[in-house]
């Protein structure tokens, strides 16, 4: 079912993508700052697939001093994050993900944005089907509690996504759209 779905998702995903504006940018810089003041940490990713693009978001982000770290694939379907800046190399990994080059300094960070291929109204969303992000976030629950925010677009948004006991509810959604 998920599977069925998540086809469904991408492919629509591919046929409507969308760049995201500077505008919509400094809003969700904005929003991040008034709401999660503590934050210091950013996780991001480099998008694949027609994902939401937050590269733009993450160099505004890096300018205005805040530490941004990019996912690692390592063995047995798990990942961390690496501090990262824009100036230093990518390297592409076994599934064809960009990564930093170098894994200069391991951080938990403090917000996530989460890549998404669906979502709901519940906050449950749909990745690949790796489970990677569902295991960051349970192994690290106890280090400290991570905001976690889906970017999508809004035509992603399902009635409901199938949800089981290992998957991880996102905190918030940003979309095109709605913040």
């Amino acid at each position: 079912m998920k599977n069925k779905l998540r086809n469904k998702l991408i492919n629509i995903r591919k046929n409507n993508y969308l760049e995201i504006d500077k505008n919509h940018i400094s809003k969700i810089f904005k929003d991040l700052k008034d709401k999660y003041k503590k934050t210091k940490v950013i996780g991001g990713y480099i998008p694949i697939n027609h994902e939401f693009d937050c590269i733009k978001l993450l160099k505004y982000l890096e300018k205005k001093n805040y530490i941004i770290c990019l996912p690692v694939i390592k063995k047995n379907y798990n990942m961390d994050f690496y501090k990262f800046t824009f100036k230093d190399p990518f390297k592409i990994n076994k599934l064809g993900i960009i990564e930093p080059f170098n894994f200069p300094k391991k951080l938990v960070p403090d917000l996530i944005f989460v890549p998404l291929v669906g979502y709901d109204k519940n906050l449950n969303r749909l990745g690949y089907g790796g489970g990677f992000y569902d295991r960051y976030f349970e192994k690290n629950k106890n280090i400290k509690k991570i905001i976690k925010i889906g970017l999508a677009f809004s035509f992603q948004k399902t009635k409901k996504i199938p949800s089981n006991k290992f998957d991880i509810k996102i905190d918030r959604i940003v979309t095109e759209k709605k913040i």
